[in-house]
């Protein structure tokens, strides 16, 4: 959640963010990057061994009902005190920083109590940032994006709106428990005093950027995009959306701006504490995946893959096509231009339990079937949900002949492809229902666990029909955040992305599509879509 990252580039080209992580709830980290952006300093901070007295468990707070789950605002900030201490010890040169930028976990809300803004314009550099805000917060536990407390105000959104597919058209998402707009929305109705009591509401991503800043940040569009209440067509806030959540909503979050923002010079505190130069710049912060695409260094056509737990699909679109499964954000590095996430449940534990079953428990095996079938695999199509998948809702192991009747089983050696096969089959397909589509130019990143096969992404390279190339994301929000400090330096829209990081190293080529493969899966891939609606059609599971 509350991952702190910071990069420092010596000479004239200097950049600094700051970033909390979905992936990283537990600590704060530091990366420095050099001008040629290669990393040569670490740091970290790890919230429940470190910050013991906050009680928290993974850096959150479950609550008894199991749906709501918050973190205490001052843990976040006195991690960035002691980041901040640890590398002033170490000797860290502040003063050649000249711009910083950052990220967030995204969805999580921060509530600053009425009078917090002249708390933050008059810091005294004599004292630690947490002395001086802990009576800045109307509320002291914030929602994180793990809550799942809100239904009935995720139904009361859709339904101001005109429903779920009305809300994703006009927001990118359709209503969904951990976005802001519904936390807003249970705040108010619970704890109307409090929220009365609220002059500003910030994401973790603007609220970090604020600390920073020693006044409010602004909300950025792509992290903005995740909070059923932005526009993403317009960038502007929905008046409807605002309306079903909370009055006086937009003059609590404030206007939104361009993720390339320049939103302000660094305060003061830290220029007189820590030694930052009067002129370093602050960009706007965003959340953790707009971020990790500008780690990637995504551009048009391209597509990430993350082969983890749950496996993730990232899309550059140009037009966009909102659905009600997956989100569409406004791009972090091209304000023109969107970004899709795609969430996939059944990732590398279904990939392990088919290895155990059809392969043996070996991997070597597993990649020898991959190698000893045919592209297409005769026709075997496979779907396979251990737990119910979020795209699309279904649950069990499907399996269809080439005649599209059901079995009851297949060979080993055909279960482990009609495994791989499927799961990337159903990525393209709703990836594609997205608005996403195959260019000559188009790269794939593969990144996680399974990016270590090289037979897995020889299936993926022909199923999408675009080479698969292999790089380090381990610090790719992080990473990122260094990059758009960069591109905000140097005039943000103004100026491409892809100029700004042209130094940064290259993926590496892991496989290219075998000949033949665009015409197996262009034949194959309306067949499977038709199956996958066929099923759902029959166990369709409850919405989340």
């Amino acid at each position: 959640m509350n991952q702190l990252i910071c990069e420092h580039l010596p000479l004239e080209d200097l950049g600094f963010g700051c970033l909390g992580n979905k992936d990283s709830l537990r600590h704060v980290k530091v990366v420095a990057v050099d001008a040629e952006l290669n990393v040569f300093y670490e740091e970290s901070v790890h919230f429940d061994r470190d910050l013991p007295e906050f009680g928290t468990q993974g850096g959150v707070h479950v609550h008894k009902d199991g749906l709501t789950v918050t973190s205490p605002v001052l843990m976040w900030v006195q991690a960035l005190d002691i980041i901040l201490e640890k590398m002033k010890a170490s000797g860290f040169d502040f003063s050649q920083v000249l711009a910083l930028s950052g990220a967030g976990q995204q969805h999580g809300s921060i509530y600053w109590k009425t009078g917090a803004q002249q708390a933050l314009t008059s810091l005294s550099p004599d004292l630690p940032l947490h002395q001086q805000l802990q009576d800045c917060f109307s509320i002291s536990d914030c929602p994180v994006w793990m809550d799942s407390s809100t239904t009935a105000q995720c139904r009361q959104l859709e339904a101001a709106v005109g429903g779920a597919q009305a809300l994703s058209c006009l927001t990118g998402s359709r209503a969904y428990e951990r976005f802001t707009g519904n936390q807003i929305a249970k705040i108010y109705q619970q704890n109307p005093e409090v929220y009365s009591h609220t002059e500003r509401i910030s994401l973790v991503s603007s609220f970090a950027a604020s600390l920073f800043l020693g006044s409010y940040s602004p909300i950025d569009y792509s992290d903005g995009s995740g909070m059923n209440l932005l526009q993403i067509q317009d960038k502007v806030w929905s008046q409807a959306c605002l309306g079903a959540c909370a009055p006086h909503l937009e003059e609590k979050l404030g206007p939104p701006v361009p993720s390339c923002s320049v939103v302000g010079a660094i305060s003061s505190y830290y220029i007189q504490r820590y030694g930052f130069p009067p002129g370093c710049k602050v960009v706007a912060f965003t959340g953790d995946n707009p971020a990790s695409l500008a780690g990637m260094r995504l551009e048009e056509g391209d597509i990430a893959v993350s082969l983890g737990t749950s496996d993730t699909l990232f899309l550059w679109l140009q037009e966009p096509r909102p659905a009600l499964e997956g989100h569409i954000f406004c791009n972090p590095v091209d304000s023109q231009h969107y970004m899709a996430l795609l969430c996939f449940k059944n990732g590398s534990l279904m990939r392990e339990k088919i290895r155990d079953k059809s392969a043996s428990r070996s991997w070597s095996k597993f990649s020898k079937a991959l190698q000893s079938t045919e592209m297409g695999n005769g026709g075997n199509l496979g779907f396979y949900f251990d737990v119910m998948e979020i795209t699309p809702e279904i649950i069990g192991c499907h399996r269809f002949n080439a005649e599209n009747h059901k079995v009851a089983a297949f060979p080993g050696d055909v279960e482990v492809r009609a495994l791989i096969e499927g799961q990337f089959m159903a990525k393209r397909i709703h990836a594609e229902g997205l608005g996403y589509r195959v260019m000559p130019k188009t790269k794939i990143l593969a990144t996680g666990g399974a990016s270590h096969n090289r037979d897995i992404l020889q299936v993926l390279a022909d199923v999408f029909g675009a080479p698969v190339y292999v790089i380090d994301t381990a610090n790719s929000a992080c990473v990122g955040s260094a990059y758009r400090a960069f591109h905000g330096l140097a005039g943000g829209r103004d100026v491409p992305f892809s100029e700004v990081v042209k130094l940064a190293p290259n993926p590496r080529l892991a496989a290219t599509p075998s000949l033949g493969a665009s015409q197996v899966y262009e034949a194959l891939l309306p067949q499977y879509a038709k199956l996958e609606q066929r099923i759902l059609s029959q166990t369709r599971g409850p919405l989340e």
